[in-house]
């Protein structure tokens, strides 16, 4: 092959990798898997005969999308065992909500967002691919149809399934960002200022927290339920000093198309968190803390503020 057609066949792939990512993160849910895919596309695309390729989107959204199918059966078998709640990776996305992926509108944002993906969790491979490429991507069934090589009428079901599920286990959440911002704002202040009283009144009566630390880092084992455990939760993360020499360092930074905050120290995050609100209020807190579900959380914004003052010998 010229040098010149490498050249051409790496610019088509370079042009599609952010909606191949966009496709494999949805199916995943998954940072480090989704970039295996894609790199896993890479490989077949380079190797491929252009002569057979009539479309390049349509083969490179192929390849992607099966191999993020068989990547999920294999992790699904695996989170049998996993310790404590499973959440998705969080994934800082751009402020206007775009995600590394074609998500241009607030719509198409929010299938990215931590409490969709959630839900996704417990469809099938099949249905959950079925739905992002739908929902996500407004795919037609008959593409759809053709990517996953199964007839129309079993992907119009599938899809059918899946709306059904997310439509009675979607979550509710606030589609206006200001609302969402000026919420996590009054949250963490109330959390850096000590404030009981504040945070009972941004969180939902029945709030629920639900931490993931893998075995590998400090999470409740189980969802704490109710505004007051919650809250005293929080302000308990809240007063725990870093270790010694480092300090705890918060960025404000938007987490799966919504403001969220990550939590570093020693130049590496340490914590995510993602806040879903209703009606102006915290219904839900996730707080990712796994270290091997962070490797989304790049390029994060400068420090808002130090957490836990200053434990420098």
């Amino acid at each position: 092959m010229s040098s010149a057609a490498e050249q051409d066949r790496a610019d088509v792939f370079a042009a599609e990798r952010g909606l191949l990512f966009g496709v494999a993160y949805r199916v995943l849910g998954r940072v480090a898997d989704a970039e295996d895919v894609v790199q896993e596309a890479w490989l077949r695309w380079s190797a491929a005969d252009r002569s057979d390729v009539a479309e390049p989107r349509g083969f490179l959204v192929t390849i992607t999308t099966r191999l993020a199918i068989d990547r999920l059966r294999l992790a699904s078998a695996r989170r049998e065992s996993y310790v404590g709640p499973w959440l998705p990776e969080p994934l800082v996305t751009s402020p206007d909500l775009t995600t590394p992926d074609v998500a241009e509108e607030v719509e198409v944002a929010e299938t990215v967002s931590m409490a969709m993906l959630v839900v996704l969790e417990t469809l099938s491979p099949l249905e959950r691919a079925v739905f992002v490429l739908r929902e996500a991507f407004a795919y037609s069934y008959a593409e759809i149809a053709t990517i996953l090589d199964r007839g129309e009428p079993a992907v119009r079901q599938l899809a059918h399934r899946a709306r059904e599920h997310v439509r009675a286990a979607g979550p509710r959440f606030e589609t206006d960002q200001a609302t969402r911002r000026t919420a996590t704002e009054r949250f963490l202040r109330a959390c850096g200022d000590g404030d009981l009283e504040g945070l009972l009144g941004i969180l939902a009566p029945d709030v629920t927290l639900i931490g993931d630390g893998g075995g590998l880092a400090k999470a409740p084992l189980r969802p704490i339920i109710g505004a007051d455990k919650v809250a005293r939760f929080m302000l308990a993360i809240a007063a725990t000093g870093a270790p010694a020499g480092q300090r705890y360092l918060l960025h404000l930074a938007p987490v799966n198309g919504a403001p969220g905050f990550v939590i570093s120290a020693g130049g590496g995050p340490v914590a995510a968190f993602d806040l879903v609100v209703v009606d102006g209020r915290i219904q839900t807190v996730h707080l990712i803390a796994n270290p091997e579900k962070l490797t989304g959380l790049r390029d994060l914004p400068d420090p808002a503020a130090t957490l836990g003052g200053d434990h420098s010998p």
